[in-house]
């Protein structure tokens, strides 16, 4: 940070806020919304009755909603008296035009409730020197905001940014570099030799149908397609369209050769389908260590080929892909207790699908208008490659995880999350966790997690909860 620019900010630090307060009291239609676009479906949140019968009495927002609520609309201006907006106006004069978040702690010391009117108060931590960073040359701003019901304290958040300078980062290798190993581009690989036996089958894949051969006279099922029927011989042949529900029932790690079309390592499966028969297809979304001989897999597309003659239907038609990913576990029911819970549990994985609709809806519903949340050609104008997810869908996704697996009377004390590589459109991340303590006597559990897409981490962090079986829980 150059001199001038340190004696106008280093001032602030330590300034706080005129309080502000939301423009509307927590209510059930937007906590509605919010859990709409995040797929939360934890009742304590939206269904009367059960809150009502729930350890809550009644229902409470989504924690992962506590800065929400009195976040400024669209038409915001900046605060000339809230020491983050003065730090932040000093930083852009200087050329530290871009922002991303980088760490986000929520502290809740209770839940809100709907009827009640949020109000905080701002207070800016600290403003770093000048440092240099992948994305580029800036400075990190640290802010603690406390939120409050009337005089009543409900939680607490520390906000880290970093300003930054856009075309001072370091150039990214590309994917593809000499010597880094074959050109990943899916549309490298071989296409599929496409003929009246199989046509059904690449047919269905091109309208991301899983297509499974079946016989009409003994009704056995197989993969791949034939011209008559494993079973019993039988030349009337019919298909079915799979669920795409299946388990891994082997697999394997491939090194070599390697093979133009494929991002190594390749994980390779052969998943045991619902329907009865197997087929052999990329594993993706997850890392080798995750995986396990029985472990739940759901079907996903790959889009690989464009077509090479419009309208075609053969191999020179655009070719999809079958592969498979871990399966999204369904959401507990019941709430684990405290005694249920070791020091070495894992949480099942969770994958999440990076649409562009999630990354604008959560930005949105989370009353987030930094434009490269939403809107592609002022993202890419800022120096990224697409409109990436931003920090607070990020935390809504990990509350959704962690509370689908210890079920929703689970009570949330904190949450803290550190973000990493990008979240763009078209990816894939997959949550992990793992019990890091267990309390009985107090009935606290802390858990860590860990959020990865292809280029690498999204999100790292713990998360704090109360689960029931104690007088404090």
């Amino acid at each position: 940070m150059g001199s001038a620019l340190l004696d106008q900010v280093k001032p602030l630090i330590g300034r706080s806020a005129p309080f502000h307060t939301a423009p509307d009291p927590v209510n059930l239609p937007m906590a509605r919304h919010w859990c709409d676009v995040i797929d939360d479906r934890n009742p304590v949140y939206t269904d009367e009755a059960f809150a009502e019968a729930s350890v809550f009495h009644g229902l409470v927002a989504p924690p992962a909603m506590l800065d929400v609520w009195d976040k400024p609309g669209l038409q915001m201006a900046r605060d000339p008296d809230n020491p983050q907006s003065a730090a932040l106006t000093l930083l852009e004069a200087q050329g530290f035009t871009s922002t991303v978040a980088v760490n986000s702690d929520l502290e809740h010391d209770r839940y809100l409730r709907p009827g009640e009117l949020v109000h905080s108060t701002l207070t800016l931590e600290d403003v770093s020197d000048e440092k240099q960073t992948a994305l580029g040359a800036g400075h990190f701003v640290t802010s603690r905001i406390s939120y409050f019901v009337g005089a009543d304290k409900v939680g607490s958040v520390l906000f880290r940014v970093l300003k930054f300078r856009p075309g001072t980062g370091r150039a990214q290798a590309p994917s593809a570099a000499p010597g880094a190993g074959p050109d990943p581009d899916p549309a490298k690989r071989p296409r599929p030799a496409i003929n009246r036996d199989n046509q059904f089958f690449w047919d269905g894949a091109r309208a991301h149908e899983l297509r499974i051969q079946t016989c009409a006279n003994c009704d056995a099922t197989y993969f791949p397609p034939s011209p008559r029927c494993w079973t019993c011989g039988s030349m009337e042949l019919r298909w079915v369209v799979a669920s795409g529900r299946g388990s891994l029932y082997s697999w394997a790690a491939p090194h070599h050769p390697q093979a133009a079309g494929f991002r190594y390592p390749v994980l390779v499966g052969l998943v045991a389908l619902e329907e009865g028969t197997r087929l052999i297809s990329n594993i993706v979304g997850c890392e080798k260590e995750d995986l396990r001989v029985g472990m739940p897999l759901e079907l996903t597309w790959l889009d690989s080929h464009p077509a090479v003659v419009e309208g075609a239907t053969d191999s020179r038609g655009p070719v999809s892909l079958p592969q498979f990913r871990p399966a999204r576990q369904p959401r507990r029911e019941a709430t684990l207790a405290v005694n249920e819970v070791t020091g070495d549990d894992e949480l099942p994985l969770c994958p999440v699908p990076i649409t562009t609709t999630l990354v604008a809806g959560g930005a949105l519903m989370t009353r987030d208008w930094f434009d490269a949340h939403h809107d592609r050609d002022m993202a890419l104008a800022r120096g990224s490659r697409d409109v990436f997810m931003n920090i607070h869908t990020t935390i809504g996704l990990v509350q959704r995880y962690v509370s689908d697996w210890a079920g929703p009377e689970a009570q949330w004390k904190a949450i803290r999350v550190r973000l990493g590589a990008p979240n763009y459109p078209g990816d894939t991340m997959t949550l992990r966790g793992a019990v890091r303590a267990a309390d009985p006597s107090t009935g606290a559990v802390t858990v860590a997690f860990r959020g990865s897409n292809s280029i690498g981490d999204h999100a790292t962090g713990t998360a704090e909860l109360l689960l029931p079986g104690t007088g404090a829980a």
